[in-house]
């Protein structure tokens, strides 16, 4: 049975997914009512992405994170309970997830991922694994056309990746609804010049597509292809040559017609040697570059420390994560000017893990998986890095010991 047919047999829940159904509609609901999403890591952030992809209403989310609760967990996993300490994290999480939906089966992975694994599931979500790990299940993902999806929050820092693969289609980037109006005039003429009444602006852009209806005189119009439209002014635009159809005489709509767009995707490989930014801060221009280069040279030092992340506060730690950053940073052709400060505090909070940070990524990641799955709304392409250094106290700078763990959470 064909995706499509299946996807028709599905019914939705129309009291449970109102609000839902308003904003993505009946058909992008049942995608996602057909896809299974894999989550890997399920501390605060992967949680987060977890408990809001199982409210949308995916077909099943699976879990993959047989790493032990720590107390440190329990700062922004709010799943987590002080008994659960010392036990696989993804295991005593998915009951308690799984209770958010009665509609959506939560299971969780047991054993070691493979490619066979991945090519199960409609997208994947990979948040606190290691850089190679992340690349291992990227390629899997990308060969069995999975949509991969990278995210890490380090103290007020984070980022977020997609790799939809080479040929996504976006049914609608946009979601609003198609444009229409009233028309006052159509040319017969080269240009095809449609004027609109004066007081509605038309709202179309270059390369849009409209049809017509109801106009009289010029009748070939009404129910046409799609024709493209050339913007000229707020009340007039041009749809081509229309020498050869009968002269206008009144009235007629146009109608938007809303078209697929399918957009390539980098491999995350390949992205980390050639990113491109959505740029979040236009006040912090320079930020992303840096933070690319930060965020591998963490992975870098966790690579060489047993897999532990620089201490909060520790200078010396700092120190070398500034010496890796510049190390990545010389041999990267888009070779970009560190500021010292900033890879500092980088350093300091990469154990961070807030919860506002956490909640904040989780939301959008949570929107991209649905973006994935339900081919609506245009998707973030290549990175987005984002911080929030705001948020620290001006002139403080904590030392080691303010930094300390307590043992609580």
């Amino acid at each position: 049975m064909s995706s499509s047919a299946s996807n028709s047999k599905l019914e939705i829940d129309e009291s449970l997914y109102s609000r839902q159904l308003y904003v993505l509609g009946v058909d992008a609901m049942k995608k996602m009512s057909a896809s299974n999403v894999l989550i890997v890591g399920l501390k605060g952030l992967g949680c987060e992405i977890a408990k809001n992809v199982i409210l949308a209403g995916v077909k099943s989310v699976s879990l993959y994170d047989p790493a032990k609760v720590e107390i440190a967990d329990l700062s922004s996993q709010f799943f987590l309970h002080e008994e659960d300490i010392g036990k696989p994290r993804a295991t005593v999480s998915a009951p308690r997830l799984a209770e958010l939906n009665q509609y959506v089966p939560v299971t969780v992975v047991e054993k070691e991922l493979s490619a066979e694994d991945i090519a199960a599931y409609k997208c994947v979500v990979v948040t606190d694994i290691s850089l190679e790990k992340k690349l291992e299940i990227s390629s899997a993902a990308r060969k069995h056309n999975v949509c991969f999806i990278s995210t890490e929050t380090r103290g007020l820092f984070g980022y977020a990746f997609n790799d939809f693969g080479e040929q996504f289609v976006v049914e609608d980037p946009t979601g609003e609804e198609p444009l229409s109006g009233m028309i006052a005039n159509i040319e017969q003429s080269a240009e095809g010049i449609v004027t609109c009444l004066d007081e509605s602006r038309h709202g179309l852009e270059d390369g849009q597509l409209v049809t017509f209806n109801e106009v009289q005189g010029m009748s070939e119009l009404n129910g046409c292809e799609p024709r493209k439209v050339k913007v000229l002014g707020p009340y007039t635009f041009s749809i081509g040559d229309t020498t050869g159809l009968s002269a206008y005489i009144r009235g007629g709509m146009f109608q938007q017609v809303k078209t697929p767009v399918t957009l390539s995707f980098d491999s995350f490989e390949k992205a980390l040697e050639n990113p491109e930014f959505v740029i979040s801060d236009f006040a912090k221009f320079d930020r992303p570059a840096q933070l690319h280069v930060g965020f591998q040279a963490l992975h870098k030092f966790a690579q060489t420390h047993e897999g532990k992340l620089p201490r909060p506060g520790n200078k010396e730690d700092a120190a070398e994560v500034l010496r890796l950053a510049n190390e990545i940073n010389d041999k990267w052709a888009q070779k970009c000017e560190l500021d010292a400060e900033l890879l500092e505090k980088l350093a300091f909070q990469a154990t961070g893990d807030l919860a506002p940070m956490v909640a904040v990524f989780g939301g959008m990641v949570a929107q991209e998986v649905l973006k994935a799955c339900s081919a609506k709304f245009s998707p973030i392409k290549n990175f987005l890095y984002f911080d929030a250094l705001e948020c620290l106290p001006i002139g403080f700078t904590p030392s080691e010991e303010d930094l300390a763990p307590r043992g609580t959470r």
